[in-house]
C-alpha cells in the first residue's frame, strides 16, 4: 500500500501553474484522505476535476485539534474502522500546501511508516521554502519556528531571540495568522534592530504576491500593509 503526500495550491491560484500532471492523474484512483479541513479538501479536489462522489470517499481530518494524538486515538473519536483503510492508497492534503510541513499530516506518515507502508511525496508549492528561496538569506542554515506565541511580551521576547540566533548565521523562519500578519509585522520592526533583514513573503503563488527582503530600518521607513494576508517572515 502506498501514502501520497499531495500539494495543493497555497490560494485562489491556478492549480495547473503549481502541480506537475502526474499528479493529478494519481488523485483520480485515491477514494480516502487525510486532511487538514473536509470542506476545503472537497473544494480543491473539485477544483481539479475530480470526478467521484463524495459518498464514496473516505475523510479523516487531522489537524490543530489532533496534533498530539496518535493517529489509532484520531480515527477512534472520528468513528473510523481501520479496516478501512486497509488494502488501498492514501492521500494526504494540507491547507499549507505540501503536507507534513508546518501541517499534522505527520502522524499519518508516521502510521503508514509503522504499517510498512510506502511513502511517496509529490512536488508542488511550500510557502516557508518559496519564501526562503526568494529571499536572498541563508539557505544551507536555518530554522523554522512555526507559529509565534500570541501575548505580546511572550512574542516579543521570542522575536528577541531569533534576532540573536541570526548572528550565528541562521536565518529564522516563521508564520502567523492572516488575521495578525499586521501586528506581526509591527512587532518586528518595534522590536528587532534597525539593521537586521527582515524578509515579508506574502499570498505566494497568486496574483497578490509580494516577496520583499529590506533591513528593519528600511521596513519602518517605507511601512508594510499585511491585513488578512498569508505571510512568511524571514530574518538574517
Amino acid at each position: 500500500m502506498k501514502l501520497f503526500l499531495l500539494p495543493t495550491c497555497l490560494g485562489d491560484t491556478d492549480f495547473a501553474e503549481v502541480l506537475p500532471a502526474r499528479y493529478l492523474e494519481r488523485i483520480q484512483h485515491l477514494r480516502a484522505f487525510f486532511v487538514e479541513d473536509v470542506k476545503s479538501a472537497r473544494r480543491f479536489l473539485r477544483k481539479i476535476g475530480y470526478w467521484v462522489a463524495f459518498e464514496e470517499v473516505l475523510f479523516v481530518e487531522l489537524n490543530e485539534h489532533t496534533r498530539e494524538a496518535s493517529l489509532e486515538e484520531v480515527l477512534a473519536k472520528q468513528d473510523v474502522d481501520l479496516d478501512a483503510l486497509e488494502g488501498q492508497d492514501i492521500g494526504v492534503m494540507s491547507e499549507a500546501g505540501l503536507p507534513c510541513v508546518a501541517d499534522p499530516g505527520n502522524l499519518a506518515v508516521e502510521w503508514a511508516h509503522r504499517k510498512g507502508w510506502q511513502v511517496v511525496p509529490l512536488s508542488g508549492p511550500s510557502s516557508i521554502f518559496m519564501a526562503l528561496m526568494a529571499s536572498g538569506f541563508n539557505g544551507q542554515n536555518f530554522c523554522f519556528h512555526g507559529y509565534l506565541p500570541v501575548k505580546a511580551a511572550e512574542r516579543d521576547e521570542k522575536l528577541r531571540r531569533l534576532e540573536a540566533a541570526t548572528r550565528s548565521g541562521q536565518t529564522q523562519i516563521f508564520i502567523e495568522t492572516p488575521y495578525r500578519s499586521q501586528n506581526m509585522w509591527e512587532a518586528i520592526v518595534n522590536t528587532c534592530h534597525a539593521g537586521t533583514r527582515l524578509c515579508v513573503a506574502s499570498e505566494i503563488t497568486t496574483e497578490q504576491e509580494f516577496i520583499r527582503s529590506m533591513t528593519v530600518e528600511q521596513w519602518r521607513k517605507q511601512g508594510c500593509l499585511l491585513h488578512k494576508k498569508n505571510t512568511v517572515f524571514l530574518l538574517a
